[in-house]
């Protein structure tokens, strides 16, 4: 995917104006810092801090589930689970499809500090997300801006991730799926349409608060979950979505409108699909 680009904001009186240089915001820590400054988009953040032996082990006994990902990095690349098993405090931990049990969440973190790279991590409140087919279910909601520099949620769809894998990532294998249908599926036709209109509210608040910082901003994709209960959470904030995986769905007219929003800001897509697959 192509790296996230983004003006660089400094302080002037308290208040964020822009560089005319640019530089990469990839920086998932960044990105969570901002969105909890919003106070309706901070309870739909899960926990999030930097890892450490404290930090996982406190979050994975606090939530029982949690994600341990790469700070800069994306199509899933990197990302481990961890669970705690509360009967007998042994932790299962799965990166890509190897999967392994440790007896306690300090042998967890051992076994995990092992196999990460040696670049900077995050430890993320693990959410116990819709699944299809026994496989995680998330949803990219891509917002963007017009001609007249006011936000459009241009497209919305569902991902379930690869067979055997933790993420849903199309470049993990990933399949791609109509979000109306799959939430009707999961939670009712009403509930779905609420679901949705929520989606819609996070996008547009979450384009507002980044744009605060970064007022060039021109495109965000959300990646957010929803739990047993319904709860919509946002997982992560991307500053350069990737339209291809639209290009899987039947109706061609998300991707029509997200092409089309995009060459008015200068943006060139490639449209290569490369391993997601469409869902059936």
């Amino acid at each position: 995917m192509v790296s996230d680009r983004l003006p660089e904001p400094i302080e002037t009186g308290g208040e964020k104006r822009m560089k005319s240089n640019r530089k990469t915001l990839s920086s998932k820590w960044l990105k969570t810092r901002i969105a909890e400054k919003s106070a309706s988009l901070r309870p739909h953040v899960p926990e999030t801090k930097r890892w450490g032996r404290s930090s996982f082990e406190g979050m994975l006994r606090r939530h029982g589930l949690v994600y341990v990902k790469p700070t800069n990095g994306s199509c899933g690349v990197g990302v481990m689970r961890a669970e705690l098993r509360r009967r007998t405090g042994a932790v299962d931990v799965q990166s890509g499809t190897t999967r392994v049990r440790l007896a306690s969440p300090r042998e967890a973190y051992g076994w995990i500090e092992r196999r990460k790279p040696a670049k900077p991590y995050l430890v993320q409140q693990g959410i116990r997300v819709l699944r299809k087919e026994g496989r995680p279910i998330d949803f990219r909601v891509v917002i963007q801006r017009n001609g007249a520099r006011e936000w459009e949620v241009s497209g919305m769809l569902a991902r379930v991730a690869s067979p055997g894998k933790a993420v849903t990532n199309g470049s993990q294998g990933g399949s791609i799926y109509s979000a109306d249908d799959v939430l009707a599926e999961q939670a009712g036709k009403s509930e779905a349409a609420r679901i949705a209109a929520g989606f819609e509210r996070l996008a547009r608040e979450t384009a507002r608060q980044f744009a605060l910082s970064y007022p060039r901003m021109n495109e965000l994709g959300l990646d957010i979950a929803v739990d047993k209960r319904l709860r919509s959470w946002i997982l992560e904030v991307n500053t350069k979505p990737d339209p291809r995986p639209f290009a899987l769905l039947d109706d061609p007219s998300m991707l029509q409108k997200i092409l089309e929003l995009a060459k008015g800001y200068g943006r060139i897509c490639d449209m290569t699909v490369r391993k997601a697959k469409k869902g059936r």
